[in-house]
């Protein structure tokens, strides 16, 4: 069937002078890492895995591997996380006959369009370091499906996820067989997500939406927390053409009486999510305004921040992530996190600073800026929207010195991808154009025609398969001597940095 698109748009054609003053262009933000299963074969000088890595491998035992397969089989059939009917019925349907475990925990809400699984994590890592017990719910995942859904900081061990698909499949096919469609893959694993929440049981859910937020399967919760990333243009085809009608989407996961940390936005994005905000009652922060980053200075493996929270500043806070706008989230999620502690509205006084810079120090966002290998240097970073690859490419400009920079780049054909490529000729010398294994991946000889007009025919090298785009890659840098500052970056799509990451002995 059509795709509806949402009908509840909001007129927001006229400027809020105010807005103009204190709110920038939205601070762009990494985007989310996608679904993949890739065989990978051995490149030549791959150096061992940097430790501390978090995303899982299959499972050693055979048996558990082969019960994963079957349940990731299941959901496989079901209607894919690209192909939507804009309605919150079927999974309201799961939740009621599953006795609504969504409102046994209390929860924050994350939507907005590029940063929200990085800056989960990091509302995540500062529950836990105040000994909190946490669920996260974030999607698409890197490597396995597991990651999806987090329990004390750690993805769910693959005998839990399968015993829980288990135990919530009778319901789901009840479900199935009273609706008009049955329930996607996405719903599944929401109801999944908040079954295992309830079961654990957690003392607080960070949920990610999957895409808008009104109709979005995560939006059967109440969070007393709404946190809105920036937003800018992406799928536009379902959410609307532009800010503010993205923003009208959106908003609806701003509920009566909450409080809403809102990151740094255009402005008719803004003046949409205030004019929600009235609405319902909700209390606002606002990104330089009421919080935000009051200093940061480059450091070795990532960046020392002084932040303004709702009840203070917070000095010397080290972050093991690259990039102006990884600040920024963490900005955002250390309001989130004082907001749902009540500072700054029912109690004076800011967190405990030792907590908080414990907390900052052990986050971890696999494929924003991760670096996977050395000699040369290869960085992953799943941009796959030009606001992204905006943040990307000066986040890596400003964190390392490469003399040359060589750009593996694999898109998906419903993205901007001129945008996307003219965001990142200024800094590559040479691009290899390659794609991924899945349907959805543009010709790499479509991609390279767009390539050769925006980047000249002379730095354009056509590479069909992946491995074979990443070892050309990893030649180019390596070619001359005068270039041993060269490095590589794979990007353009969520699913070829998964792949690529597999490609490279990230597993």
């Amino acid at each position: 069937m059509s795709e509806p698109r949402p009908s509840d748009r909001h007129d927001a054609s006229e400027s809020d002078d105010t807005f103009a003053e204190i709110v920038d262009e939205a601070t762009q933000r990494d985007p989310d890492l996608a679904v993949i299963e890739a065989g990978s074969r051995t490149l030549r000088t791959v150096s061992g895995p940097v430790p501390g890595d978090e995303v899982p491998a299959r499972p050693a035992d055979p048996e558990v591997d082969k019960a994963l397969r079957a349940v990731e089989q299941e959901l496989a059939g079901r209607w894919g996380e690209t192909k939507l009917e804009p309605s919150v019925s079927r999974i309201a349907a799961l939740m009621d006959v599953l006795g609504e475990p969504q409102h046994a925990y209390p929860s924050i809400h994350i939507t907005g369009t590029n940063g929200k699984t990085s800056t989960a994590r990091m509302i995540e890592a500062l529950l836990g370091a105040f000994e909190l017990r946490t669920g996260r719910y974030t999607s698409p995942h890197v490597q396995s499906i597991t990651e999806r859904i987090s329990l004390d900081g750690s993805p769910m061990d693959p005998e839990r996820f399968i015993e829980t698909y288990n135990d919530i499949k009778p319901y789901v096919e009840m479900v199935d067989a009273q609706q008009p469609y049955r329930l996607s893959f996405f719903e599944v694993l929401t109801g999944m997500a908040y079954a295992a929440f309830a079961d654990a049981p957690v003392d607080v859910a960070v949920v990610e939406v999957g895409m808008g937020g009104s109709w979005d399967a995560t939006n059967v919760i109440d969070s007393s927390v709404a946190v809105v990333t920036p937003i800018s243009l992406d799928h536009t085809d379902r959410l609307g053409a532009t800010p503010a009608e993205i923003a009208g989407e959106k908003s609806g996961i701003i509920k009566q009486d909450a409080t809403v940390i809102l990151a740094q936005q255009p402005v008719d994005a803004a003046q949409v999510m205030l004019k929600k905000a009235v609405e319902v009652d909700a209390t606002v922060a606002r990104e330089g305004m009421e919080f935000g980053v009051v200093s940061r200075e480059i450091a070795v493996g990532g960046q020392l921040l002084t932040l303004r929270g709702l009840g203070g500043e917070y000095e010397e806070v080290f972050l093991p992530l690259y990039g102006a706008h990884q600040a920024h989230n963490a900005a955002v999620a250390l309001a989130a996190v004082e907001a749902f502690f009540g500072i700054g509205a029912e109690q004076p006084g800011s967190l405990d600073i030792d907590t908080i810079r414990r907390a900052f120090a052990s986050v971890r966002s696999p494929g924003r800026l991760e670096v996977v290998r050395s000699s040369p240097t290869v960085v992953l970073d799943a941009a796959h929207n030009p606001a992204g690859a905006r943040a990307t490419a000066d986040g890596l400009s400003e964190a390392f010195g490469f003399s040359r920079l060589i750009g593996v780049v694999g898109a998906s054909g419903d993205k901007d991808v001129r945008g996307l490529l003219e965001a990142f000729e200024p800094i590559f010398a040479e691009v290899v154009v390659t794609q991924n294994s899945t349907g959805r991946a543009m010709d790499a000889d479509e991609l390279a025609a767009v390539a050769v007009e925006v980047f000249g025919g002379d730095r354009v090298q056509v590479e069909p398969r992946l491995d074979d785009a990443l070892e050309a890659a990893i030649t180019l840098a390596e070619e001359e001597d005068e270039y041993a500052g060269a490095g590589v970056l794979v990007t353009g799509s969520v699913i070829t940095v998964g792949e690529a990451r597999l490609l490279l002995g990230r597993h």
